[in-house]
């Protein structure tokens, strides 16, 4: 019996697809007159690194983001029609909370899992969101174990099998982020499994290592029972 680990966000369920319509949407109402969109994209990814850093995640910092990217941007500042627009992009993730779009295959793969193996979620982000999702996931069920980080960094990784006793070894995490889910997971002493996802955040996104028998890349969640 194995312990797989999975993350939540584009992994198991959409998330970044509504961000990412939003920051489209956010391009488009500043029409920037000297910056492609690649150019303003990466002003704002600069200013979303910084806010996660002291603010940690969620639909308020994004927001928050957006209002400072605007503000950077444009010389006259915001303007009352520059805020309403900014709360109009960022409503349909506000009211999509509690609801989550699962992705193909998901429910089956897991019971699937389950008859075999121990299975846990640990998942980042705000809580209160986390737990939103979490629980309009309806998968809660099928997990041993469910835990909401701020950061997910080797050291997390290293406490969270330590505390439950698992063995490194007989361990997998299981995520669409080069970042959060392959790299620190592998550093710990996990085995990782990438799941890629296209919109998979930006800020989410690294180098990939050599593939090795403790790092495998699957195209959908259904291919891991050829796995475990």
């Amino acid at each position: 019996m194995l312990n797989l680990i999975f993350d939540g966000d584009d992994t198991l369920w959409e998330n970044n697809a509504l961000f990412e319509r939003a920051i489209e949407g956010f391009i488009d109402h500043l029409a920037h007159p000297g910056l492609s969109r690649a150019e303003v994209r990466t002003v704002l990814d600069e200013i979303e690194l910084a806010n996660v850093r002291v603010h940690g995640y969620g639909l308020e910092v994004f927001e928050r983001s957006l209002a400072e990217c605007l503000v950077k941007l444009r010389a006259d500042g915001p303007s009352e029609e520059d805020t309403a627009a900014l709360r109009r992009l960022c409503e349909p993730i506000r009211t999509s909370r509690g609801t989550v779009e699962l992705l193909p295959g998901v429910i089956e793969t897991l019971r699937a899992l389950r008859e075999r193996h121990r299975l846990a979620l640990l998942t980042k982000g705000d809580p209160a969101e986390q737990r939103l999702k979490i629980s309009g996931s309806g998968l809660a069920e099928l997990f041993d174990d469910v835990q909401i980080v701020r950061e997910k960094e080797t050291e997390v990784y290293r406490s969270f099998v330590e505390a439950r006793g698992l063995d490194p070894e007989r361990t997998w995490m299981i995520g669409n982020s080069p970042k959060s889910d392959v790299w620190p997971a592998l550093d710990a002493g996990l085995g990782a499994v990438l799941i890629p996802h296209a919109q998979t955040w930006s800020l989410e996104q690294r180098g990939l290592p050599d593939p090795t028998d403790r790092f495998l890349v699957v195209n959908a969640i259904p291919e891991l029972l050829e796995h475990f």
